[in-house]
């Protein structure tokens, strides 16, 4: 037992602890959420998310779970608490989302440890066989920045850098909160590989095989990844750099994916096109933090930004719950960044990034609401939270 008062320890884009309460009311609103707009929440589903503790992939654990009374199985990478550190934010989610999916009588069970490798894989298939059954659908939302390639050994570490021509362009230090130009150097060939081996499409693929070589893969199968591609403004370190190339080998490998399912299973594969998100991955990439900061201030006075819980309850209940048909574009994506990129939205946040400075940044974004949603991410300033309350750390599920 280890209970302690938790004060959050943050410099720029990196926190190194957690507040065990503040991540359960996270995951508490969430599935409120979704319960107020549950659509069926008896379906039988069996869901596999691999990456299922934080962002998008917990986002869509729970409104599986709530939305729909699926049973989940959830893959999580994430450090448990020891007497000397709280454990991670995803670690807590997790911890959390069991403790509410128990209570309302949902099947859950989690395995931590690393999807990239075929121990976990086994472990998973077991796990499946033992309480599941054949799995109907599965969400790929692994976001890593590194990998070990089960079949080689080798280690890949994912670089976001731009292909071609050094970028130049501006972006929030974090650490000094001002408006700071940066340049970034373009990636080699070997790191455009190792880039591509850790964040594209083939361990989706190996999963894949892997349920259906063991037989778990269910008549019409539904599998779907995540992808973001964004506004214009991010494409030189986004879309046409480095983690682009990946993104590009995802899309390749989920067609072929949709192809095979469709023949064998009735099933199909897709690709949803989420919008930008805080995240502790997204705060590490130049110039996103500063385009958040501006895209959310736009969208809020619209009224139509999204939280991840937001844009999985749009996924499943219009595109990808039973007996739905999803809206495509014409290269197969599921479009729920539609919203961000819309022309009038796309229009405001150019404008603004021409004209922001250190001077006006906090006038022109909403970069205090940058800053408490990349704090909230970790359980810190979140409303309703008493921080100065002792709480115990080491917890399990």
């Amino acid at each position: 037992m280890a209970v302690q008062i938790v004060k959050p320890r943050i410099r720029g884009f990196i926190c190194t602890n957690s507040h065990p309460v503040g991540c359960r009311t996270n995951v508490q609103n969430q599935a409120a959420l979704i319960k107020e707009n549950a659509i069926k929440n008896d379906s039988g589903l069996n869901a596999l998310v691999v990456g299922a503790s934080t962002g998008y992939g917990l986002a869509s654990r729970i409104a599986l779970t709530w939305g729909y009374g699926a049973n989940t199985l959830g893959l999580l990478y994430e450090r448990p608490a020891d007497e000397r550190r709280t454990a991670t934010a995803g670690y807590y989610n997790t911890v959390a989302f069991h403790q509410e999916a128990k209570r309302d009588g949902f099947l859950a069970e989690s395995l931590n440890g690393d999807a990239f490798s075929d121990e976990v894989k086994a472990q998973a298939i077991a796990q499946l066989k033992a309480k599941f059954g054949k799995v109907d659908i599965l969400v790929y939302s692994i976001a890593s920045p590194r990998r070990i390639h089960p079949r080689t050994g080798v280690t890949h570490n994912s670089e976001l850098k731009p292909i071609g021509e050094p970028y130049t362009g501006r972006t929030i230090d974090l650490n000094r909160e001002v408006v700071a130009p940066v340049t970034i150097e373009p990636a080699t060939e070997q790191e455009i590989a190792d880039t591509i081996a850790v964040m594209g499409g083939e361990d989706l693929e190996m999963w894949v095989d892997a349920l259906r070589d063991a037989d778990l893969l269910a008549p019409a199968v539904t599998v779907v990844a995540y992808t973001y591609i964004g506004s214009a403004l991010t494409w030189q370190i986004y879309k046409d750099g480095t983690i682009g190339k990946a993104k590009d080998d995802l899309k390749a490998r989920v067609d072929a994916l949709d192809e095979k399912l469709s023949d064998q299973f009735g099933g199909n594969a897709y690709i949803s096109v989420n919008k930008a998100v805080v995240t502790q991955a997204s705060a590490a990439i130049p110039v996103v933090p500063l385009y958040i900061s501006i895209l959310y201030d736009i969208m809020n006075e619209k009224g139509i930004n999204e939280a991840p819980i937001d844009q999985m309850h749009r996924l499943f209940s219009e595109h990808l719950g039973p007996g739905l048909t999803p809206t495509l574009d014409s290269e197969r994506y599921i479009r729920l960044d539609d919203r961000e990129l819309r022309q009038d939205v796309t229009d405001a946040v150019t404008e603004r990034w021409n004209k922001i400075n250190t001077d006006n940044f906090h006038e022109l974004s909403d970069y205090a609401g940058y800053r408490r949603r990349f704090r909230n991410l970790f359980g810190f300033e979140v409303e309703g939270v008493d921080y100065d309350a002792a709480v115990e750390t080491e917890l399990i599920y």
